[in-house]
């Protein structure tokens, strides 16, 4: 599995465009094949703070979300309401075994 995690502090008089372009992501992102999970949440200490969290099937299925236009449509629009460079995070994961919980 693959896990995508990012985060961006957005102009605070954009935040109702950020959440109708992050939603928006979102829910097309979900329908792609290989997609897991994929939602867009505030951070409940910084209300212009927005976290993505992704889970994909496989790098595979990653490569193909980051070819879709409207990808690359989405980084643009939500760059372009953002008051620092967003951050992005790649991972590989797999589930632990039997744990202590």
């Amino acid at each position: 599995m693959i896990i995508i995690t990012g985060t961006v502090v957005i102009d605070p008089t954009k935040r109702d465009e950020a959440i109708r372009i992050g939603c928006e992501h979102s829910a097309r992102s979900r329908a792609e094949e290989g997609c897991v999970s994929h939602n867009c949440y505030f951070d409940a200490e910084d209300a212009n703070r927005i976290h993505f969290f992704e889970q994909w099937r496989d790098m595979d299925a990653v490569q193909r979300h980051f070819a879709v236009p409207e990808s690359g449509t989405f980084v643009q629009q939500i760059g372009g309401l953002a008051i620092i460079p967003p951050e992005i995070s790649i991972f590989s994961a797999k589930p632990i075994e039997g744990a202590p919980f």
